[in-house]
Formats: structure tokens, C-alpha cells, sequence
């Protein structure tokens, strides 16, 4: 379907497409991380409760955090050096269409296989009931799990995208959601609901470390460009509470949008691996539950944007195009890009319907742009342009947004200001 706006009818030379300009956006640096050495040092932790022979787990999930086949492997290196025979479980819910053959799909597009390990993967759905929360919550684990002498869970500490408190998503979230497959992550969120993330997360974790063979797990912190900060080995007993240190320090980290408000957003890709929310709404500032499309800021926070273009989806993702009901517009060939039986699986799930809703769609960049722009109604769009909402050191800004912003220390033009150029399939380059 092609949909006709002023711009369509050739009305480009009264009202056109702002200048743009590429804009650098700087960070305090973190002292790099030795992984193999780093690990070695943590791993102490754990090292005198694995005995040799012993069977160990390692619970992997599907988001996009850097290294993580390193990570991974390195772990899976000091199992070895502790005499244990380790093995891979995809730790991720109803991730990968909550299949096994979908979950070892994910876990190769970040290299890791059985092959690239060396030890196996065993990806099996099978859960098992093993206790209930002092909510009454049952609280289900992975078999394979279970029959392991010992689970070590491996995963990035950051703000979660669906409530904000002293927990995020961690190592308590993959727990209860990664090890307790699709039928925990639905047991979770339906319990959520009712009585609160973060209360029913600590509750269900609770009664998984009371019950489940877990040793322990790597905790891993990212800084503002996507380069690990931190990698902290916390012991089991150490898991309900140590994590809360971390997601304070995670919280500063995070790469955030430094404006104020913003008419225009342009998305180049959103996926699983970039948030499990597809686009972080700790940075886009709307809820996968819904947002309003109303122009007026009234008293919400900064940053405030007006409308979201989305242009595609992440290779990582597989089809998975949960995050697309927070956009207002996006393109054709990204609903062709969408598996819809994993997107719709993965937002009934998480109970989230309205994030796989799917928005007004245009077959070229241009035409959607041009949508966005007549429905803002100002003749100085502020407009900003990402690759994703993990990248956010260099940016493309309109130019009366970088007017604004121009004196701010943080930022830095690269090259001058340029039309907005589509190519001749209508596609932004």
C-alpha cells in the first residue's frame, strides 16, 4: 500500500527535507578488561565447590552483549581447569520461538556452538515444577538443569526495560525466565501483572536458588559503547543481594539520548539482541505496554519524542520484531522481515500485545519521513538518527536540533551539514 502526503504531490521545494549533520557523542572511557584474567581471579569464588568430574551447566542468553562468545568460552575454560565436564543451556525463555533448534539458532548468530565451544549444547524445552514463591507463584526449571551437578549463569546487569526499581535484568531475571523456559517466563509475567515485577522476580529467584543446583554466575557490566566495564563472578549466596550494587553502577553506564526533546527519532534496526524489548524504552522513553501519541509534553520526561520511525530489523533477531508497537510508522520490508509466530509468541508470553502491534507502514524511507514530518506540523524539525538504541555515540541531528545543542561540551559535529539523501530506491544510505 503507498500512501500519498503533500511531499508525494511534489510540494519537496516548499516544505523539504531538513539538513542533517553526523554528531559524535563522547563518554567517559573505562580501563580495559583482560577476560581471561579477570575470570581467573573471580572463578576463585566458585573453584572449591566444583568437583572434578562434575557435571556443570552454563545458562546463556540471547541478548546481544559484547564478547559474549569470548565470555563463554573463557568460563567454560575455567570449568575445565576445575576438572569439570561443562555444557551449554539456552537460557532464554521463549526466545527463538521456543524451540530448541530456534534457541540454538540464537546462540550461534553470537558464535557460539558446539563446535566453537568444544562441549555440547543441550537445548532441550522440558521443565519441571520445583517449588512455589511465597506468593503462591509456581516456580518451574529446566530439566536439564536440574540433572547437572552444578549451573553457572552468564549475563550482562542493566536497567530492565519493563519496570524500574533496585532489580533489572540480571542474573535473578535469567533465574526465573531463562531457566524456567517458556512455561516459566509465562508463569512470571502473568504473576507480574498482579502483584509487580520486581516483587515477583525476588520471590520466584528465591525459591530457584533454594532448589536448583546453582552455583553461581558472571555478571557482566557494558559501558556507554558497548565495551565490557566489569566482570564480577557472584557466588549463589551472594545473588539476591549483590546484584543491587551492580545495577546502580549499570544504570550510569547506560547510553542514553542527550536531548530534551526530539520530533523525529529514525531507528535504523531494532532486535532482541539490541533489548528485549527490541528498542530500549529506558532510552526512547515509551512503554512496551503503550504510549500516547499526543504532541504535547505536558510534564513528561526528557527525552521527549514525538513520533518513531522504524527502519528495520536486526540480522540477531531472527524475525523477531517485538518493539514495533512502540514506533508510529515503520517500513514494508521490515513487516516482511517479521516471523510473526515468534514475534506474536515472544509479546503473549511477556503479556505485552501491544509491542508487536504492527503500525503504519510505507515502502520507502522517504514516504514515511514525509508522513512523520506533515503530522509534527513545525517548519525546524528537531530529528535525530540512530543505528539502534545500544549505538548512540554517533548520531545524525537536523540542524536545528544541533542549533540547540551546539555548545554542549559532549558533542561534536563530524563533517558539515548535507541534505537528507535517499537513494534512488527511495532508502536513506
Amino acid at each position: 500500500m503507498r500512501f500519498l502526503s503533500l511531499r508525494a504531490k511534489g510540494v519537496d521545494a516548499m516544505n523539504p527535507f531538513p539538513r542533517i549533520l553526523r554528531v559524535r557523542q563522547s563518554f567517559p572511557q573505562s580501563a580495559p578488561v583482560d577476560i581471561g584474567t579477570t575470570l581467573d581471579a573471580e572463578f576463585e569464588k566458585l573453584r572449591g565447590r566444583i568437583r572434578p568430574g562434575a557435571r556443570i551447566a552454563v545458562g546463556v542468553g540471547s541478548r546481544g552483549i559484547t564478547q559474549l562468545a569470548r565470555i563463554v568460552a573463557a568460563v567454560i575454560d575455567q570449568l575445565h581447569k576445575a576438572g569439570a565436564q561443562p555444557f551449554i543451556i539456552p537460557a532464554m525463555g521463549s526466545h527463538g520461538g521456543a524451540t530448541p533448534e530456534g534457541q540454538r539458532e540464537v546462540l550461534a548468530s553470537y558464535g557460539i556452538t558446539e563446535e566453537s565451544m568444544g562441549v555440547p549444547i543441550h537445548a532441550s524445552l522440558e521443565v519441571r515444577q520445583i517449588g512455589e514463591s511465597a506468593d503462591g507463584i509456581p516456580v518451574f526449571c529446566s530439566t536439564e538443569a536440574l540433572a547437572a551437578d552444578g549451573v553457572v549463569l552468564v549475563n550482562r546487569i542493566k536497567p530492565h526495560t519493563d519496570f524500574f526499581g533496585t532489580l533489572g535484568s540480571g542474573l535473578l531475571k535469567m533465574s526465573v525466565i531463562g531457566l524456567g523456559k517458556r512455561t516459566g517466563a509465562i508463569a512470571m509475567h502473568q504473576a507480574a501483572m498482579r502483584l509487580g515485577y520486581e516483587r515477583v522476580i525476588r520471590g520466584m529467584a528465591a525459591v530457584v536458588l533454594q532448589n536448583a543446583p546453582v552455583l553461581g554466575g558472571v555478571a557482566i557490566l557494558e559501558n556507554q559503547c558497548q565495551e565490557i566495564a566489569r566482570l564480577v563472578v557472584l557466588p549463589r549466596e551472594l545473588m539476591e543481594t549483590a546484584e543491587d550494587a551492580l545495577l546502580l553502577e549499570a544504570r550510569s553506564l547506560m547510553p542514553l539520548l542527550p536531548f530534551e526533546e526530539i520530533d523525529l527519532l529514525i531507528v535504523d534496526c531494532i532486535g532482541k539482541n539490541i533489548s528485549g524489548a527490541g528498542m530500549d524504552p529506558n532510552v526512547i522513553g515509551r512503554s512496551i505496554h503503550g504510549y500516547s501519541s499526543m504532541l504535547g509534553r505536558d510534564d513528561r520526561p526528557a527525552p521527549f519524542i514525538r513520533r518513531i520511525f522504524v527502519r528495520g530489523l536486526t540480522a540477531e533477531t531472527h524475525g523477531n520484531a517485538v518493539g514495533i508497537g512502540m514506533a508510529d510508522i515503520i517500513t514494508t520490508r521490515l513487516v516482511r522481515e517479521m516471523n510473526s509466530r515468534i514475534t506474536f509468541l515472544n509479546a503473549l508470553t511477556a503479556l505485552t500485545p501491544q509491542s508487536a502491534k504492527v503500525p503504519i507502514h510505507c515502502e520507502t524511507d522517504r514516504e514515511a519521513i514525509g508522513l512523520m514530518l506533515d503530522t509534527l506540523g513545525t517548519a525546524s524539525p528537531r530529528i535525530v538518527r540512530i543505528a539502534d538504541t545500544l549505538s548512540l555515540v554517533e548520531m545524525e541531528l537536523s540542524e536545528a536540533l544541533w542549533d540547540e545543542m551546539a555548545s554542549r561540551p559532549e558533542l561534536t559535529a563530524i563533517g558539515k551539514a548535507r541534505d537528507m539523501s535517499f537513494g534512488a530506491d527511495g532508502n536513506l544510505p
